[in-house]
């Protein structure tokens, strides 16, 4: 199917023609995309990137080993940071263009480590760094998980340790050869590759829960549902790439504190988006910035990268907790009235919306092993927020304190007012699928579960209280 074939309408019909190519193929990318259906398994492909990549590193000489930058290419350089302009990012050189490239000062919002990767990368610089692509151990336990990543019991804590803390780039890289979106789109593979290990070094490793690894539970959820039979015989290319790269950088360099933390610290994040959706507004922009700095859909046209970049803040500004009310009213408007058509392009979005909210907060739906684990993770990182309103005499927020709220709660008291209401719709969208009922299974043992902890911790504290007064 060609690439703009779920993609034109009566404005852009008039400027290309279904089944005409964007662009000549790069050179850079696999000669196999020409030739029908990429039919290589993901380790082959793997093999093959890592051969171009030493081909652009070879050709590429002595020239890119300096680190040293003409003012041209500083100028050149400015120009392609126009994507963070909205990020307000300042740029500082010093007099001497024989050493901008070694004392150039950079002002971040939060994160240093996309603006010092991705700024390599524009300059030239070959990253000294591997591939982060698996070898031989590759064809090993990983390679079998792969081959069930469309299954609900996939662990993504066993994956992420098989990859070596790499699974949010491995899940992409596999995701998007599975779903044809490498040939269809015709991605330059070094670039995307470079895109995706920009996006997973830009999440916070230090996060206990909104780290790259939580990004790749998300995807893996998101592929699952775009496999729900009620949506996906209705999804074009264009629709899966956008879910499933919004599900990859929905929370991209997250600061590991919520939003009224950063209101009330009076943070020029929360100044800069007027205190609404200000951490999904930095998810987006960035993620924004980052596609453009990489230049994966440089070949694509101008118009249909507007719409790429649109639709994903659309996406990933629907995750906002605080919003949940409106797109869950809507919802359950839509299957009260029976209007939900999927034949049209708005209502497949808005469902993309709710199946990535579905998605985002799906960890009490997994197993109870794996979900245990993401309730405390989450807990933890909530606690840490607590201990720095503490130190700093602020008002500690909700769920943020470790004296007087429990994991179980927390985890109750989110499965109750949050999880439910929405998975209880889902349920009658998908017209209580195999997936949907296996997950709703999971979701009411977990609830009794968290139950069960909460009362033994009641128990012993009332035992301890009784202790503490004999004694």
């Amino acid at each position: 199917m060609p690439v703009l074939s779920g993609f034109l309408n009566a404005k852009l019909g008039k400027m290309w023609k279904a089944g005409e190519q964007l662009l000549p193929t790069s050179v850079w990318m696999l000669s196999t995309y020409q030739q029908g259906a990429l039919a290589l398994e993901l380790p082959e492909l793997i093999q093959l990137v890592k051969l171009v990549w030493k081909s652009k590193h070879s050709l590429q000489g002595t020239k890119r080993k300096g680190i040293s930058e003409s003012e041209e290419a500083l100028s050149h350089f400015q120009g392609r940071l126009s994507g963070f302009r909205a990020e307000s990012l300042k740029i500082s050189t010093t007099a001497n263009s024989g050493e901008i490239g070694t004392k150039k000062k950079v002002k971040r919002l939060l994160s240093f480590q996309r603006y010092f990767h991705a700024s390599r990368l524009l300059r030239g610089i070959v990253p000294q760094t591997s591939l982060h692509l698996l070898d031989g151990d590759y064809l090993g336990q990983a390679s079998h998980m792969l081959s069930k990543v469309g299954t609900w019991s996939f662990d993504m804590f066993l994956f992420d340790r098989l990859t070596n803390g790499n699974s949010l780039v491995t899940l992409l890289c596999h995701l998007f050869n599975v779903h044809g979106l490498i040939e269809h789109f015709q991605l330059d593979m070094v670039k995307l590759h470079r895109f995706l290990v920009t996006v997973q070094e830009d999440y916070h490793s230090q996060n206990p829960y909104h780290n790259a690894m939580h990004a790749a539970d998300v995807t893996q959820a998101m592929h699952c549902y775009l496999k729900e039979p009620k949506l996906a015989r209705f999804l074009t290319p264009l629709e899966t790439f956008l879910a499933l790269m919004a599900a990859a950088a929905h929370d991209v360099d997250h600061p590991g504190v919520n939003q009224p933390f950063l209101i009330k610290t009076k943070h020029h994040l929360a100044s800069l988006y007027q205190n609404v959706s200000v951490l999904e507004n930095h998810h987006w922009r960035s993620t924004v910035g980052m596609l453009r700095e990489s230049g994966l859909l440089s070949h694509l046209p101008v118009e249909m990268t507007q719409v790429i970049e649109q639709q994903l803040g659309s996406l990933i500004l629907a995750t906002d907790i605080s919003r949940q009310n409106e797109f869950l009213g809507r919802f359950k408007s839509h299957l009260d009235n029976d209007d939900l058509c999927l034949q049209d392009a708005d209502h497949r979005h808005f469902m993309l919306q709710i199946a990535l909210k579905c998605a985002d907060i799906c960890n009490p739906c997994r197993v109870w092993g794996m979900s245990k684990q993401w309730g405390e993770r989450v807990c933890e990182e909530f606690y840490r927020q607590g201990d720095v309103e503490r130190q700093f005499d602020l008002e500690i927020s909700p769920m943020c304190n470790q004296q007087t709220d429990s994991v179980p709660g927390i985890q109750i008291g989110f499965i109750t007012y949050i999880v439910e209401p929405l998975f209880n719709e889902w349920t009658r969208f998908t017209e209580s699928s195999v997936l949907t009922e296996s997950m709703m299974c999971h979701l009411r043992n977990n609830k009794v579960k968290w139950r069960g902890l909460l009362h033994k911790q009641h128990h012993n504290g009332e035992e301890n209280e009784q202790l503490s007064e004999v004694s």
